[in-house]
């Protein structure tokens, strides 16, 4: 059983990755964030240095990296929750070419990295996750989750555009494009994992049920 946990930025990942890595007692893989040199520089940077150094370009290249490592690792076991996946890659690229922040080469030669990754996949004994559980909300809960955890470099005011720019889009993204397993989305407007046992609760209970009907 692998489990991907993903979703919009700020909605709450890492919690429900730990509360499903507590409950089914398995590893999980944490997304490369705070130990992660680019992402800031990333965040704060001026449209003049994004155009010199190349920011969001080598910040997809370190995730792709890193989730490439972490997705070879939960699937040569039986059980692993990755927070987000290598599979969630290519749309946040594809946003950042769209924004003009990835120019149309960085984003062919980023695509054909990708792709020579996922045909690795093909080798290890588990080629897929069994579950994708997606975390949906609306833009208001986005941005009040952001704030709240409180990183400095994600909450400048200029950066709301971006934070839309990907919500816009990410539930069709999930819904036409994501092919790599069952998703269960879960309305995080709805639940509120990290200080309602009930709701995290619910959350457990319809995860098994999911798991259980797609192995029947």
């Amino acid at each position: 059983m692998v489990i991907v946990v993903g979703g919009m930025i700020g909605l709450g990942k890492t919690s429900m990755a730990n509360l499903l890595g507590e409950h089914f007692n398995t590893e999980v893989f944490y997304e490369s964030v705070d130990d992660n040199p680019i992402l800031p520089l990333f965040y704060t940077a001026s449209e003049e240095e994004i155009e010199k150094y190349r920011y969001p370009f080598l910040l997809q290249l370190h995730f792709l990296d890193t989730r490439f490592s972490s997705i070879k690792s939960a699937l040569y076991h039986d059980k692993n929750i990755l927070d987000r996946s290598i599979y969630e890659d290519w749309y946040f690229a594809k946003i950042n070419n769209d924004l003009g922040r990835i120019s149309d080469l960085e984003f062919q030669i980023y695509e054909r990295l990708l792709n020579n990754m996922l045909e690795e996949l093909e080798g290890v004994p588990k080629k897929a996750p069994d579950l994708m559980v997606y975390l949906k909300g609306s833009f208001e809960t986005v941005l009040s989750r952001i704030m709240k955890r409180g990183r400095s470099y994600e909450l400048d005011a200029s950066l709301k555009a971006y934070y839309q720019k990907l919500w816009e889009g990410y539930d069709e993204w999930v819904m036409t494009y994501y092919k790599a397993s069952e998703v269960l989305i879960i309305d995080m407007d709805k639940y509120d994992i990290v200080n309602n046992e009930e709701d995290a609760k619910t959350i457990i209970k319809l995860v098994e049920e999911k798991l259980a009907f797609k192995n029947m």
